[in-house]
């Protein structure tokens, strides 16, 4: 990189500053409350005071036409250097002595840049700088001009590692903000799709994009969750996770009230059914309001095979989810209260499996499923070459290593196997965490009261997601409802000709998605 001589001068006490240290002072304490000043040098001391012992900031001063002084500034990292010397400083350097000195006109007749804006404040400056732009300051003039002439590292587009799916798209969000509303945008390409940008975060200042449809949403619903975002009061946002944590109307509940993705087509397929999406800067997973129970459970691939095939396996994914939450309750459970229920063949290969066992059956749950998750989440952290053999290969040895040593019993290896493998079957990760926390306190229940605890657990957990709230959605909403309309993409999912209506949310809404009558037929032809 060339290196540029920085031209220094000493500023004079005015009237105005009596004092150079309690400007600096008053500089570090407020420093977004000033006006730019008339004096170039005076705003740069300003700015090197801000950006103390910051050594990649990059200040450039030079003269034009001669007699005019200006600064640049840029981030090194974030700003294209290559396009700031060709588009700002060489045309700068290259006007003539004597021509006209007015630093706006030279922008707009020299400066090529794609975006330039004219700010007063520091704390513009500030937030142009932060955000990659190359600044000007010109001697004489209170107003600074922002270039976005920016340029940093990113990743490129790939398919979502946690969302993958057969048939469908294979594109995912990345860390970039423009570059995930822009796939969005490239779906729903109508004007009624808005996105209005804030800032969370004291240092940060993190980009926030709300996003929705209008006409389709519910007015009220945007107003409340815009309420949310701006009462947020913190010093950063590095992830959408804190924002859910700040914005869900339930913070102690074990269900997520907010669903949170990686897929451009399922925040797209969310905005056209009347809901809300939240994307955050520097991550890839974008927040979705309201939702219900089964916006959970439901995968994007059901919407793009056929109805018979994804109504089939949505209830072979009900199915082993309450087998995940179930199984190894119920076992304790009958092992300890309940052997009558047992057919007595099997009951004694049971008994006999169990004879070397020192443990009583809730023992021998708790401590199958606590090595079995240790196992899944270090699978999980370790890398990818080596994680999935270390969870496969250590779920086997261990499990024959505790059946030989008369630890555990082969029916207790067999029940959290299979209890494992169910969890799978969840699409959403963070819904698979819930099912797996509620998984241990029906076990204490079983362990405890038999299968009375069992049940009591069950009604336990209907009645807390009964009063689950999402922006004001009952968790359980489309179940709730005698209308059997509503539940065309609960049960079973419909096809698409009879998906004539959007879910209903909150407030008013846009209910008709497409008009009746469009089933197939070829006996209609082309007479409509």
């Amino acid at each position: 990189m060339r290196k540029f001589r920085i031209f220094r001068k000493r500023i004079k006490p005015t009237g105005t500053h009596q004092n150079g240290n309690q400007v600096q002072r008053e500089s570090a304490e407020n420093p977004q409350a000033q006006q730019l000043y008339p004096d170039l040098l005076q705003n740069e001391v300003r700015l090197r005071l801000l950006y103390d012992n910051c050594s990649d900031v990059v200040y450039r001063s030079f003269l034009v036409g001669g007699r005019t002084n200006v600064l640049l500034m840029y981030i090194e990292g974030l700003a294209d250097s290559e396009a700031i010397e060709r588009h700002v400083i060489t045309p700068f350097m290259q006007e003539a002595a004597g021509d006209n000195d007015d630093i706006r006109q030279l922008i707009e007749r020299k400066v090529s840049a794609i975006q330039a804006k004219e700010f007063t404040t520091f704390a513009k400056c500030i937030e142009y700088l932060s955000n990659g732009y190359t600044i000007l300051l010109s001697d004489n003039y209170t107003s600074g001009f922002g270039f976005g002439l920016t340029k940093w590292e990113k990743r490129s587009i790939e398919e979502p590692s946690a969302e993958v799916g057969i048939r469908g798209p294979r594109e995912g969000f990345t860390e970039t903000l423009r570059t995930n509303t822009s796939q969005i945008r490239r779906i729903i390409k109508s004007p009624l799709l808005k996105m209005e940008s804030t800032r969370i975060g004291e240092y940060t200042q993190t980009n926030i994009v709300l996003a929705y449809i209008e006409g389709l949403v519910d007015k009220t619903l945007v107003e409340e969750v815009r309420n949310r975002l701006m009462r947020i009061r913190i010093d950063g946002i590095l992830e959408s996770g804190y924002i859910e944590e700040m914005i869900e109307d339930h913070p102690y509940s074990p269900f997520p009230q907010l669903l949170s993705t990686e897929r451009p087509d399922v925040v797209s397929g969310s905005l056209l059914e009347g809901r809300v999406a939240i994307l955050t800067e520097g991550t890839p997973f974008a927040l979705v309001a309201p939702i219900t129970f089964f916006s959970l459970i439901q995968s994007h691939e059901d919407y793009y095979q056929r109805s018979l095939i994804s109504t089939i396996i949505r209830w072979l994914r009900y199915f082993f989810i309450a087998t995940s939450l179930l199984l190894p309750s119920v076992y304790v459970a009958v092992l300890t209260f309940h052997q009558e229920m047992v057919p007595g063949s099997l009951l004694v290969s049971m008994a006999s499996s169990r004879e070397q066992v020192p443990f009583p059956a809730l023992i021998e749950a708790l401590m199958m499923e606590v090595t079995f998750e240790a196992l899944r989440e270090a699978g999980v952290r370790l890398p990818k070459q080596v994680g999935a053999a270390v969870s496969i290969v250590g779920a086997l040895v261990i499990g024959q290593a505790a059946v030989q040593a008369g630890l555990v019993s082969a029916p207790m290896v067999i029940v959290v196997a299979i209890t494992g493998i169910s969890s799978f079957m969840i699409p959403r990760y963070i819904a698979g965490i819930s099912i797996r926390l509620l998984r241990f306190p029906l076990i204490f229940l079983a362990g405890s009261l038999g299968l009375v605890g069992v049940v009591m657990g069950i009604i336990a957990i209907v009645l807390h997601m009964c009063s689950l709230r999402s922006f004001g959605v009952p968790y359980l909403s489309e179940v709730s409802t005698p209308k059997l309309n509503e539940w065309k993409d609960v049960l079973v999912r419909a096809p698409w000709w009879k998906m004539n209506t959007r879910p209903r949310l909150t407030g008013t809404y846009d209910k008709y998605r497409q008009p009746s009558g469009q089933k197939p037929d070829p006996a209609r032809g082309n007479s409509e």
